[in-house]
């Protein structure tokens, strides 16, 4: 008979939740650990994923780096290799391995630089190098942009390439410098010198400088780490953009410059930004532009339609005016008429003013004015009256001269029968008809042969 290990209170967990238990607790107190140690039995399955074991004289631990965090790495990392490796301590549940989730690796060689680089970057920041108080406005719209790099470089082309598209209008120009060596911080020095010099000596200054180059391990970029070429940077009068490596990539002149882009790309980019807008703000209104145009010309071409269905044929016109004359001849008698009758009222108070009065004076005078007044609203009626009965006339010469029994003043007849319709064929009549010729002045009698 066995002896019952576990106690009443003991709360019993399956294989698994031990596993998760024992995950949690490693992620969450070795959530960013740097370990290292010799690479060895690497493997690289299609998946993208990097798997190896990282021993030392004392121990081992399996490794794993997915393929998000090893697809931007500028070395292959190899059986053999020292290497300094950055993650967090985890636990494959499924079968319960201890391993470690690497989330960035280098060469261990490159450990004093990254010692040197963090000892560079404490010094200047601590000296006010990258405040941002002291930094350059990168202008809107540059009219000459300079690149300084290697005019091999891919950089170099991308860039190139990337401002004449977005902005055409705008000058590139190059100072070439060396971007990888032992020296070639002194010929980045030389470089940003010598647009010193061109701006001191040309009208088409140049407005911004791009710093760049494409990416690489931590000693290709160290000359972008160098104090004294930071220090140049900093004074530098002219707005500078650092675009060096990736975007996992850092320098100490990412931070000594004015602005700090991922990629060279990204730099050329930012430089043409507000071209670019414009351009595509330009071809908006252009759009707009003509959109409004058609709107514009559809709704002329509805205005003349309308128009058209208003206007009136010359006949109902001419119809139209006389009977407007007409009314306006009516309207004017009517108001000599009432004017008339006015005056006459007024004439009338007048003499019984005069006979109550008896005022002989005052009634010449009154008499003479009464005249005066009639008279000259006479003449105005007349005026008007004769006026009107012009443009009558002239309308009547115009009607008479439209009417087709005006051609009878020329010579011509028309040739009616006993019905006095007119006979428009020789068909239309017979031998012996009688038939009657209209004239311009009389009528004569014509019998039918």
């Amino acid at each position: 008979m066995t002896s019952n290990i576990v106690d009443q209170n003991d709360e019993i967990i399956s294989v698994g939740e031990l596993n998760r238990s024992a995950k949690y607790l490693l992620e969450k107190n070795f959530n960013n650990v740097s370990v290292i140690g010799e690479i060895s039995n690497l493997s690289r399955p299609s998946s993208g994923h990097i798997y190896f074991t990282l021993k030392d004289e004392d121990g081992a631990i399996r490794c794993a780096m997915f393929k998000n965090r090893n697809i931007n790495l500028n070395f292959q990392p190899q059986d053999g290799d020292q290497c300094l490796l950055k993650g967090q301590v985890s636990i494959y549940t499924a079968r319960g391995d201890y391993q470690l989730i690497v989330s960035s690796i280098q060469p261990a060689g490159s450990g004093n630089l990254m010692q040197k680089f963090e000892e560079l970057k404490k010094k200047l920041e601590y000296e006010g190098l990258f405040d941002p108080k002291n930094k350059l406005q990168i202008p809107h719209s540059p009219k000459h942009i300079c690149v300084v790099t290697s005019s091999s470089t891919a950089a170099f082309q991308d860039i190139i390439s990337t401002i004449k598209r977005r902005a055409p209008s705008s000058q590139v120009s190059i100072s070439e410098a060396t971007v990888q060596g032992d020296n070639a911080h002194v010929s980045i020095i030389n470089a940003l010198n010598r647009i010193m010099k061109f701006n001191e000596n040309n009208k088409n200054k140049i407005d911004v400088v791009v710093l760049t180059r494409g990416g690489g391990s931590i000693e290709d970029l160290w000359c972008f780490n160098n104090e004294d070429l930071a220090r140049e940077i900093h004074a530098f009068p002219i707005p500078t953009i650092s675009g060096v490596g990736h975007e996992i990539d850092f320098t100490i002149c990412d931070f000594v410059s004015d602005l700090r882009v991922p990629t060279p790309t990204a730099s050329a980019e930012v430089v043409t930004e507000f071209n670019f807008n414009l351009v595509d703000k330009l071809n908006d209104l252009k759009i707009e532009i003509h959109k409004s145009f058609l709107d514009l010309t559809e709704n002329l071409n509805q205005k003349i339609i309308l128009l058209k269905t208003k206007l009136k044929s010359p006949n109902a016109l001419l119809r139209e005016k006389s009977q407007k004359l007409d009314n306006v001849e009516i309207l004017f008698q009517k108001h000599q008429q009432i004017i008339l009758s006015n005056k006459k009222g007024i004439v009338n108070d007048l003499y019984s003013e005069l006979n109550l009065k008896n005022p002989i004076t005052k009634l010449n005078n009154l008499t003479n004015k009464l005249n005066a007044l009639s008279e000259k609203l006479n003449l105005m009626l007349s005026q008007k009256i004769n006026n009107r009965r012009n443009n009558l006339d002239n309308l009547q010469k115009s009607i008479s001269i439209l009417n087709p029994l005006s051609i009878l003043d020329r010579g011509y007849s028309i040739i009616l029968n006993k019905k006095g319709s007119a006979i428009k064929s020789s068909k239309d009549v017979n031998k012996g008809e009688n038939l009657k010729a209209r004239l311009s002045k009389g009528t004569i009698d014509i019998e039918v042969k």
